[in-house]
């Protein structure tokens, strides 16, 4: 069955699972899907899923994303956004396409870049996903060496620290340590729903400042 033939029939939330796929596969798997698509990949230990996000969760993404940028630029810390990027690194044969992703402490290594190459260039340094539901997902962010991982799921957000070639959940964040993001995060993402994405986002932006210049 064509790859393509099998993304177009996906409806939103489903996901379908081809294994094994070797590394030159997955490379044409992923020339035969194109780049304007709305379903995304992981690609881990010789299995690819191959998934269509719910609607909801897509408005998950965008508001924990601007969470973020809020507490980024609220602590005046430079960054560079690489939203759903392909991240493949062939020594390791692994790729994902994360809801969204941040270069923060490496952004300079990526200004200006179009493409990136795990094998020269390094992960983002922080992953969101909102709608992880596999281990072959979790396996390629290990494979890539993404530092730190969000999932925010069912109003509770997670996050995972990479140690020691494993993710550990961590009540703290290393990018943001002096801020409570497992509690803040959920919290506005509710308010959110309550009162609309700009309100919201400007209280969460008051909070963050007053706290961090207390």
């Amino acid at each position: 069955m064509p790859t393509t033939a099998i993304n177009l029939r996906l409806e939103p939330g489903q996901k379908v699972t081809l294994q094994p796929v070797s590394w030159q596969g997955f490379e044409g798997i992923l020339t035969e899907l194109g780049e304007h698509r709305k379903s995304r990949i992981a690609y881990a230990l010789g299995i690819l899923e191959i998934i269509v996000p719910l609607p909801e969760h897509e408005r998950s993404k965008v508001l924990i994303a601007d969470l973020v940028k809020a507490l980024l630029k609220v602590q005046k810390r430079s960054w560079e956004p690489l939203g759903s990027t392909t991240f493949k690194r062939v020594g390791m044969a692994a790729g994902i396409e994360p809801d969204d992703c941040f270069y923060i402490q490496n952004y300079q290594a990526v200004i200006g870049k179009e493409r990136l190459d795990l094998s020269v260039d390094p992960p983002p340094d922080l992953a969101i996903e909102t709608d992880l539901t596999s281990k072959t997902e979790v396996d390629a962010y290990l494979a890539l060496g993404v530092p730190e991982l969000w999932v925010y799921a069912e109003g509770k957000l997670t996050v995972n620290v990479l140690h020691e070639g494993e993710y550990v959940v961590s009540e703290t964040s290393t990018i943001f340590p002096s801020i409570a993001v497992t509690e803040i995060i959920p919290r506005f993402a509710r308010r959110a729903k309550e009162v609309g994405v700009s309100q919201a986002l400007g209280e969460f932006e008051e909070i963050i400042r007053s706290s961090w210049t207390q």
